[in-house]
């Protein structure tokens, strides 16, 4: 078959990777316009447009996916692919290739965790495992009927970062055996349990900011469902800092929520609503990410002190 990739960061790069190696041909590339990226805010291009631009395929930028209509007509794809491409869709372009629809690789169990961020979601809701869905676009975010579902642990040390890797390998070998799946006439599609469904919405800031009043249990899985970025956000003595590494420890504070108390072993650890929370890894506005012991030579933080 002949197939449009639509897909914009690095989750999306596996399965881009993963359809060049089939038998199947990608006959174009659909993603994002280069933006200002990085520290030097320098126009880059994102990891997907990478990709094609080494492959030499076709690619294509438009600000509404809308734009790219006759392009993309021009293309003659069979199916659409789309992987984390972060725009809508409109009914002309899901139903442009010549089968009449796209598929989508969605990081969840759907009818779990529709939306934009289901990988921290999970995290951040404490589940035991996620996956991966295959299903076809649909004007409703996500809903659409799902061919095939993969189901992946989530480890219980495990942050979004090292989970996203997971599941984006997971993602290319679904998204692979699905198109197969089409291409030989054996798919079979199945409805979604509305009534099942939740909803992940985009990482806000007030969502990376820590709570100091929340268990430490809690805490602890926001800073796994932030890291490596945006990083769970606290501060001390009116200077921001993320802190992206963490375990906890049971047992009676004694202090305030937010107050910082050394372990028995001389360990940083900042009492909670329930328990202590040990921060493993620190960074402060503007400086490289380090292990608490380090941070701390250069920067001590006191008994006593109080995160906000």
């Amino acid at each position: 078959m002949r197939i449009v990739f639509f897909g914009t960061p690095d989750f999306a790069v596996p399965t881009l990777d993963r359809l060049l190696a089939g038998p199947h041909r990608v006959v174009g590339v659909v993603t994002q316009p280069d933006r200002r990226r990085g520290r030097g805010r320098r126009t880059s291009p994102c990891p997907v447009a990478g990709v094609a631009q080494r492959e030499g395929l076709p690619l294509l930028q438009p600000e509404r996916a809308i734009e790219a209509e006759d392009a993309l007509r021009e293309l003659a794809p069979d199916l659409g692919v789309v992987v984390a491409f972060g725009q809508f869709l409109t009914k002309r372009i899901r139903e442009l290739p010549r089968l009449g629809y796209l598929v989508n690789g969605h990081a969840s169990l759907l009818p779990k965790l529709r939306g934009a961020a289901p990988i921290a979601r999970a995290i951040l809701d404490g589940e035991r495992a996620t996956g991966v869905s295959v299903m076809r676009v649909e004007r409703e975010m996500d809903a659409g009927p799902v061919a095939l579902q993969r189901e992946l642990p989530i480890g219980d040390e495990e942050d979004a970062g090292a989970l996203a890797a997971r599941v984006a390998a997971l993602t290319a070998e679904a998204v692979a055996e699905v198109v197969d799946a089409i291409a030989g006439g054996g798919v079979t599609w199945h409805a979604q349990d509305d009534a099942g469904a939740t909803f992940a919405p985009k990482i806000e800031r007030e969502d990376a900011r820590i709570d100091w009043n929340d268990p430490a249990a809690a805490i602890a899985r926001r800073v796994r469902a932030m890291a490596p970025s945006p990083g769970a956000a606290t501060a001390l003595d009116g200077e921001a800092l993320r802190i992206l590494a963490a375990r906890t420890a049971p047992g009676d504070t004694g202090a305030a929520p937010g107050t910082v108390g050394r372990g028995p072993d001389g360990a940083l650890r900042v009492a909670t609503g329930d328990g202590w929370l040990l921060p493993l890894r620190l960074q402060r506005a503007g400086g490289k990410a380090m292990d608490t012991e380090a941070y701390l030579r250069g920067r001590p933080i006191p008994d006593g002190a109080v995160f906000e």
